[in-house]
Parts: C-alpha cells; sequence; structure tokens
C-alpha cells in the first residue's frame, strides 16, 4: 500500500497550515491522523459532516465533510484507517447533478 501521505499535494500543506494556525514561514507538513478523530474533530470545530465519498483506488478513499455554513474540508482515508487533511475552505454549494443527463437538461 501506497503511504497516505504520499498522496497529498501542495493543497494539503496549505490546508495544514489553515487548521494549525501556524505561522506561513513554518515548515508545513500535513495533518494526518487516525480517521475516527479527525472526523470527531471536523464535527466538534467546524459543526462538518460527511456530504460525499469517492474511491481514489484499492488503497484510498476521500471524503467530502461540509457545515451548513459552508465550511467544507476534503480528507483522504488509507485502508490502516489513518486520514489526511487534503483541503478546505469556505462558501460551500451542494448541486444535485444526474450522472449521465444532458447538459442542456437542467437548465
Amino acid at each position: 500500500m501506497k503511504p497516505l501521505t504520499l498522496m497529498l499535494t501542495a493543497a494539503g500543506a496549505a490546508t495544514a497550515l489553515a487548521l494549525a494556525a501556524v505561522p506561513a514561514n513554518t515548515q508545513q507538513s500535513p495533518v494526518c491522523g487516525k480517521r475516527d478523530d479527525i472526523v470527531k474533530s471536523l464535527a466538534d470545530q467546524f459543526d462538518e459532516r460527511p456530504q460525499a465519498v469517492g474511491l481514489v483506488d484499492e488503497d484510498a478513499v476521500l471524503e467530502v465533510f461540509v457545515s451548513d455554513s459552508g465550511s467544507w474540508t476534503i480528507l483522504a482515508t488509507g485502508t490502516d484507517g489513518n486520514s489526511c487533511l487534503v483541503s478546505s475552505g469556505e462558501s460551500w454549494e451542494s448541486q444535485d447533478r444526474v450522472i449521465g443527463a444532458s447538459a442542456d437538461a437542467g437548465a
């Protein structure tokens, strides 16, 4: 299995800085830990709940957590139960989409 931290992009490091509230000139490192602990923290600190999930490959899934206020976090979790924050932000808007529907069908 590939280490989950290798799957992170520069966005993951930026998220780590934002969530950890460390100075910008500090060395960046991904925020990782046990999935249950991170999910609890997202719920407790940001009121974010699971919104969507997708399979990355046989070794990892990607989840989107969203709050009613619009804050959001993307979390990557490996088969070992460890997760890393990939990105986060504000102003999330959910849109219902039908896979395979004509692009002009919903207009």
